[in-house]
């Protein structure tokens, strides 16, 4: 039950489309460029090593008919590129380029973009420019991502928890981790049955094709979804040979580690880590961060479990737990401190990107996780102390050492100094604890006065409060688990940093495309104006005119406006110059961002012309 609850608030705060994470930085051609020639090849440039697909280049001339190119390859062996050879023989006008590829994180992105040869025009090609994907395959691969996430933790976590805070009955947590165990293999071989489709962005139904899987294990994150595979079979087999036990050796402990360590690198090697500046450190960085997100959490888990089903819990395991939860703790803010560090790149990126906005409610997240985490200690700490107080006389009938100086030394029994030790005798600092036998126990203060309480009761009030405590402690902790989640399937602020510093603003067209209608007397046609790049400052204009039947028409005269009224500025006379079958000019300075009235006169005849006006938008 616990285990759904936590995969329910986990779906549900993780809704949404995966973010790509490789950024496109440059494309040659440029994005509405105007060649005089052919190209002999388009290359695209990323922001980090991209992985390619079968089909991931799709050209189409101006009559949208496919292009043929050969196969898609990176571009002198970088492999941040992804380059397709062209034909020589294009032909002129706008081609328009589709494109899919793999970013080293595993997560695929996608775009289009468009250039020209010899003029602009017009064109029918139906390739959006945002990202292609079947949303039930994304979905369900997202969801199986989650699952992943989750009873990895869980089946490390609770195996952690067994081996090294040694509760009195390690059977409650048998479900616990056969459900951990069973979850992360089926979540496993969904991901691996998907992988290609969410590659391609298609329908579950190619997930089933021959060729899938044999495809899907030459990429790096087919790979190491197949290595998790072999791990998770490995770590069945060694809970097998270690089942019944209640102690374990160093075999058994550096075993389990080794297996819990290679589970964590089938994450590391696909994901963030994997690309990006100081990938060796970052790798190692993730490995140990997600060991100590599962140990803790998914020890917290464990210990709730306990908590409700052990009635004879005693205190030493709490207190074994509190000390691995905070080592875990310490791990988790000195690997996150770092990896914020290599994802930001910037201060501005904090408050500046989707990512730094996410971390920072993460880090609010964090300081009360490790708020409530200070309220368990302090619970925990209760209840050593009553521990220690119920196991003090007990140990004293039962015969303890007596110092020369009169005073009994005892230890609480917890074996590896979880206890602390207490002087109970009959002289030296004049203290004695005695048993009334009503179930309860006095301890003389010497002098004179007594401090009665009944262990039991106090116990069971400690164990309630620590209930409690860890209870909120897993819930805030589920929600910096979502966080954390989100905060993978966005783009690190790094990356976005250095795509915008080459490549045009994300959503913002490299050149803005205008086709505005005309009609005078009985014939009419379209101008195309090209403005680039579309922004405030220096722009140049190409408007090409067609007739009414799509071809190219000649005319005397055209000229070009600009009206910014909310500001009043203008109008702006662009000066266009026929260029021999289109007209153009290089010169037009638009100062100030905002939507902009575009006035075109088109003259046909000595005596016939006419003004339309339509409205652009210009950007910083």
């Amino acid at each position: 039950m616990l285990l759904g609850s936590l995969l329910v608030l986990l779906l549900l705060g993780t809704a949404g489309t995966a973010s790509a994470h490789a950024a496109l930085e440059s494309t040659d051609p440029a994005d509405g460029s105007v060649l005089k020639s052919a190209p002999r090849a388009v290359t695209l440039t990323f922001s980090e090593s991209v992985a390619l697909l079968d089909d991931s280049f799709r050209v189409y001339d101006p009559d949208n008919r496919r292009v043929r190119t050969s196969s898609a390859h990176h571009a002198k062996d970088a492999g941040d590129t992804a380059s397709v050879t062209l034909p020589a023989k294009l032909g002129t006008g706008t081609f328009t380029v589709a494109w899919r590829v793999v970013s080293a994180d595993s997560h695929p992105v996608s775009g289009a973009f468009t250039f020209s040869i010899g003029k602009p025009s017009a064109t029918t090609t139906p390739i959006a420019t945002a990202p292609t994907e079947d949303p039930l395959t994304a979905s369900l691969y997202d969801i199986a991502r989650y699952f992943a996430y989750i009873a990895a933790a869980l089946l490390i976590g609770t195996a952690t928890f067994v081996a090294l805070c040694r509760p009195p009955n390690p059977s409650v947590l048998n479900q616990p981790i056969r459900m951990g165990w069973w979850t992360l293999l089926a979540a496993t071989v969904v991901l691996l049955i998907l992988r290609a489709p969410y590659e391609a962005g298609t329908g579950l139904t190619t997930a089933f094709e021959p060729s899938a899987i044999p495809k899907t294990l030459t990429s790096r994150p087919g790979l190491a979804l197949a290595a998790r595979v072999l791990l998770i079979a490995a770590t069945a087999f060694f809970l097998l040979r270690l089942r019944g036990r209640e102690r374990f050796g160093r075999v058994a402990l550096g075993t389990g580690a080794v297996l819990a360590v290679g589970l964590a690198l089938t994450w590391a090697s696909a994901e963030h880590a994997s690309a990006g500046i100081q990938v060796p450190v970052a790798m190692t960085s993730a490995v140990l961060h997600l060991l100590a997100m599962s140990v803790w959490l998914g020890g917290l888990t464990a210990l709730l479990t306990v908590l409700y089903r052990s009635p004879d819990l005693d205190a030493a395991p709490v207190a074994r737990f509190s000390r691995l939860a905070f080592a875990s703790v310490t791990v988790l803010v000195v690997t996150g401190v770092y990896q914020s560090w290599r994802g930001l790149g910037s201060w501005n990126a904090l408050t500046g990107t989707s990512y730094g906005r996410i971390l920072l409610v993460k880090l609010g997240a964090v300081v009360l996780l490790l708020a409530v985490a200070g309220w368990s200690r302090q619970w925990t700490g209760r209840m050593v102390g009553a521990d220690v107080r119920l196991r003090v006389p007990e140990l004293v009938r039962a015969g303890a050492a007596t110092g020369a100086d009169g005073a009994v030394t005892v230890s609480t029994g917890a074996g590896d100094g979880d206890g602390a030790r207490a002087g109970a005798g009959d002289g030296g600092d004049g203290e004695g604890v005695s048993n009334p036998g009503d179930g309860s126990q006095e301890q003389d203060r010497g002098d004179g006065s007594q401090d009665r309480y009944r262990g039991d009761g106090s116990q069971d009030r400690y164990r309630r409060g620590l209930r409690r405590s860890v209870l909120f402690e897993v819930g805030v902790g589920v929600v910096v688990l979502v966080i954390t989640t989100l905060l993978t399937n966005t783009l690190p602020g790094r990356a976005a940093a250095d795509a915008q510093q080459t490549a045009t603003p994300a959503g913002i067209p490299a050149a803005s495309v205008t086709m505005v209608p005309f009609r005078v007397g009985n014939a009419g046609g379209k101008v195309q104006i090209t403005l680039d790049p579309g922004r405030v400052g220096l722009n140049s204009v190409e408007a090409v005119v067609y007739g009414p039947d799509g071809g190219f028409a000649t005319v005397p005269e055209l000229r070009l406006s600009f009206t910014l009224a909310a500001q009043k500025i203008g109008p702006l006379d662009a000066d266009v110059k026929d260029e021999g079958g289109y007209w153009g000019t290089n010169s037009l300075n638009l100062p100030i961002a905002g939507t902009w009235t575009m006035k075109v006169t088109v003259r046909t005849t000595d005596v016939d012309q006419v003004s339309v006006s339509r409205q652009v938008r210009i950007v910083r």
